[in-house]
């Protein structure tokens, strides 16, 4: 008797879990339907206000946000919704724009000035220092091109206050006539520096782009118009020439960094970076725009 009843429980088990796997493979089969055209477009209205059957769905590209010099990012990131920490870019960018615009100010004359010790304090004290803590922030929410960016410039200006500063280290005086070649080597190690960093922007925003393409001419004008330099002093042209350059470089800084601090919560507007055609988000509107022209 009771191996009948043990063999009826089974089988009303077995009925029962039969009966409830058939809506589920219902489903699943419902939901792996191949949507057609405007079906998948309405989806993918309805995701935007979060709800149809997109709405979840997290695919490698979907769930990354596009190159932003707002965000010192020159690639495609992941979301920075869920992080721990503000956006620090938008912080050493501001110090490298403002250190840079005065010493280019100073670079093409000026109102007739030549001396770049007043640069030194702001070199040490935003230029350096604050741009250094903003890269070292950059690693700490995992953006290693920011991170190598900022932290380098920030030495950058320590070491340039250093050595310029007046009666301190005396490494100008000290050095005598091998100053100036050896301040080119300088200046020309950081061109090449850039050029590292201008590649990987290649793919990214015409804004942040930019940036590092007029910076990393107004080092190669700098560092040229020292290597050329005479007993009356480095090469004035191209000097001139670095900080016009610079000037852009600093500008431009302050464009993305804005771009960086602008949002929905604070500004009426966020102004255009402009992303290059080749780039994942080009690519992206053209296939869209495609879609959209032959419907």
């Amino acid at each position: 008797m009771a191996t009948i009843e043990n063999n009826i429980g089974k089988e009303h088990y077995s009925s029962d879990s039969s009966n409830a796997a058939a809506p589920n493979t219902t489903t699943t089969n419902a939901s792996n339907r191949q949507m057609g055209h405007e079906e998948h477009e309405a989806a993918k209205a309805a995701a935007r206000f979060g709800y149809g059957p997109l709405a979840h769905i997290n695919t490698a590209e979907s769930g990354r946000l596009p190159a932003f010099g707002g965000e010192f990012q020159p690639g495609t990131y992941k979301s920075v919704s869920e992080r721990k920490f503000a956006n620090p870019a938008p912080l050493g960018l501001s110090a490298f724009a403002l250190t840079t615009f005065v010493l280019s100010l100073i670079n093409v004359g000026t109102m007739g000035t030549a001396a770049p010790n007043l640069v030194v304090g702001i070199a040490f004290g935003y230029g350096g220092l604050v741009q250094l803590l903003a890269g070292m922030w950059e690693m700490a929410v995992g953006n290693t091109f920011g991170a190598t960016a900022l932290s380098s410039y920030g030495g950058f200006w320590l070491a340039f206050a250093i050595i310029l500063t007046p009666g301190g280290f005396d490494i100008e005086t000290a050095a005598g006539a091998d100053f100036a070649p050896t301040f080119g080597f300088f200046l020309m190690g950081w061109f090449i520096f850039t050029t590292v960093l201008l590649i990987a922007t290649l793919r990214s925003t015409i804004a942040f782009f930019s940036l590092f393409f007029t910076l990393d001419l107004a080092f190669l004008f700098l560092g040229i118009g020292y290597l050329q330099a005479t007993a009356a002093g480095p090469n004035t042209g191209c000097i001139k020439a670095g900080g016009v350059f610079g000037l852009l470089a600093a500008f431009l800084a302050w464009y993305n960094a804005l771009a960086g601090i602008l949002d929905d919560s604070n500004s009426f507007f966020v102004i255009p970076v402009a992303h290059f055609p080749w780039s994942v988000t080009g690519r992206e509107r053209r296939m869209a725009k495609t879609e959209r022209a032959t419907v």
